[in-house]
């Protein structure tokens, strides 16, 4: 979450002069997306804590690799100009989609195992 505020204040006051507002609307999204899953990063760290279960390492790997593919991806696009970055980010998003899937499913295992 820090390096989400850090590059969200980047793009808000360094990049602002520098990037068109398309290209600092993508570096925005990168940063949205960046700290919405760091927060569930958050919550599967909590969820360890108050249930230890190894197969949480996956979703939070999940969430992990879709930070950098997803925001990374955007992140350079946004700075380079290059489009063809653009066709990575969905990898990025599919991983977040995983993430949250199997997250969902061990929590409603959990829950019927109670």
């Amino acid at each position: 979450m820090l390096i989400a505020v850090a590059t969200g204040a980047f793009g808000a006051h360094a990049l602002k002069k520098m990037l068109d507002a398309e290209m600092l609307a993508i570096w925005q999204t990168a940063v949205h997306y960046q700290m919405v899953h760091a927060l569930g990063l958050l919550g599967i760290g909590i969820l360890q804590i108050q249930k230890p279960d190894w197969r949480l390492a996956t979703p939070a790997l999940l969430m992990l690799t879709g930070i950098l593919i997803f925001s990374g991806s955007l992140y350079l696009l946004a700075l380079s100009g290059i489009r063809w970055l653009g066709a990575v980010t969905p990898f990025g998003g599919v991983a977040f989609l995983l993430a949250w899937g199997w997250l969902a499913q061990l929590v409603w295992r959990q829950r019927k195992s109670v």
